[in-house]
């Protein structure tokens, strides 16, 4: 009898917790359904929007000529220079006598078309998405036996361009274990050779929603993301738009929702950082808080409040002089890859990157007449407090993968980013780099990426 009634019991017992089990794991996949971000839909061309619209993708050239490099020349020639302090580095900005060298390199020694030649070197396409011309580049890998082919979309942010991307490219179409990526690498809308929206209002979500109709015009209904600034807001977009089409989304940029989390590890952390989950190395990088993220962003963050705010008036001058735009440009390429460049007299710039690397860069957003709509994006973008967009309270619970590098602006403990990606499958602290991750270590980013999706792939 008690036999009986104790296996009863026990069924009963577990009868239950299945059933509970099954209604917890319905209501989290209702909780994960509920919690996306509408699509909704939008058009951002000139004018009304017409009763159709060609959705058929063409092949694209970046092309030059002897009249716009003529007209870049001239306009060098006119610049104006203000001597730097002395003994000031970067810490005023771009410092005006290594800004000379860097010119005269420009205008005696970068030679632009053969950078064309450099930017064709893979395929371009456009295509026309909510009234815009999208461009974008699609690499494939070598066809090899036994291999599985990813498809992977690439999204850049300011002040960089789908040309960051350069140098991982090829080592993400390589053959990793029996692994391959197809890439895909758009420029997001105002930036390059993808056209600017002609209305008010075109922020992250926007650019997210026709990315994913990029996506599923190139035949993809399943893939992963990869991104960093700007990009890493798009694609965690992507991903609450969406998630069922994101198998994974990588990150070399995250940032967390502020709450009593984040406030006790602020702090308890410094004195007991494995009470708040904190790892040394965290501690390393966080601490002095006031230092390191609210000091030295208050010293970095002036340009965002200007792009903000007033983007218009600043890009005017921006857009006219071709030496105060790399000025702007590539002081961000200095600081941002490492703070410690402020102190250098050229800025540490040639450590990490080539001039004509760092040029071609600044000659896309030249050629294209798009460093105002660029700068836009940050005004679209701050329009309403931050934490109270839709995508501010919405979760990701896609698999993500987080790469920490150790000069970015702000670091983010895996303990903080949990409270807004729910399924992080992976989080490494890098050993080296800054916020242009791709551009500056592209072997391990490309390793991080690898290694990410095949975890979630279970290669």
């Amino acid at each position: 009898t008690w036999t009986y009634f104790i296996t009863t019991k026990c069924q009963v017992l577990i009868g239950s917790a299945v059933a509970a089990g099954g209604v917890l794991a319905y209501l989290v996949h209702k909780r994960r359904q509920i919690q996306t971000i509408p699509l909704g839909e939008g058009w951002w061309g000139a004018g009304e929007k017409p009763l159709s619209e060609d959705y058929k993708i063409y092949p694209f050239k970046v092309q030059t000529s002897d009249e716009e490099i003529r007209d870049l020349y001239e306009r060098i020639d006119k610049t104006r220079y203000t001597d730097p302090l002395e003994d000031c580095g970067f810490q005023y900005g771009f410092n005006s006598t290594y800004l000379k060298k860097v010119v005269s390199y420009w205008r005696n020694e970068f030679d632009w078309k053969k950078q064309v030649a450099v930017l064709n070197k893979y395929p371009h396409f456009k295509t026309r998405i909510e009234g815009l011309d999208i461009h974008f580049i699609h690499v494939r890998p070598p066809h090899r036996e036994n291999q599985k082919v990813v498809p992977l979309m690439l999204v850049h942010g300011w002040p960089g361009s789908f040309y960051e991307f350069y140098r991982i490219l090829p080592l993400l179409t390589q053959n990793h274990g029996g692994i391959a990526f197809e890439v895909i690498c758009p420029s997001i809308p105002g930036y390059g050779f993808s056209e600017a929206s002609h209305k008010q209002g075109f922020d992250s979500l926007a650019a997210a929603r026709i990315f994913l109709t990029l996506m599923e015009r190139l035949g993809f209904s399943q893939f992963y993301l990869q991104g960093g600034d700007w990009g890493s807001l798009i694609t965690t977009n992507m991903s609450q738009m969406k998630p069922q089409c994101v198998k994974g989304l990588h990150l070399n940029m995250f940032m967390s929702t502020r709450g009593f989390k984040v406030l006790m590890s602020l702090i308890i952390g410094p004195y007991l950082p494995f009470l708040v989950g904190l790892s040394r190395e965290d501690v390393r990088r966080l601490f002095p808080y006031m230092e390191k993220n609210i000091w030295n962003m208050l010293k970095e963050s002036g340009y965002m409040h200007i792009q903000a705010t007033k983007p218009d008036t600043a890009g005017c001058g921006l857009n006219s002089c071709p030496v105060g735009l790399a000025a702007y440009l590539l002081e961000k390429f200095s600081t941002w890859t490492d703070m410690k460049n402020r102190d250098l007299p050229d800025g540490g710039l040639e450590r990490k990157f080539s001039l004509d690397d760092l040029l071609t860069n600044v000659m896309i957003y030249w050629t294209t007449g798009s460093i105002v709509s660029s700068m836009r994006f940050y005004k679209e973008n701050f329009r309403s407090n931050p934490d109270n967009r839709v995508d501010a309270k919405t979760p990701i619970y896609v698999p993500t993968g987080l790469a920490a590098f150790p000069a970015e602006l702000m670091h983010c403990p895996k303990s903080w980013a949990q409270i807004r990606y729910r399924n992080i499958c992976s989080y490494n602290f890098m050993p080296r780099g800054g916020h242009f991750a791709a551009f500056e270590e592209p072997e391990l980013v490309a390793n991080d990426v690898v290694q990410f999706v095949k975890k979630v792939e279970k290669f």
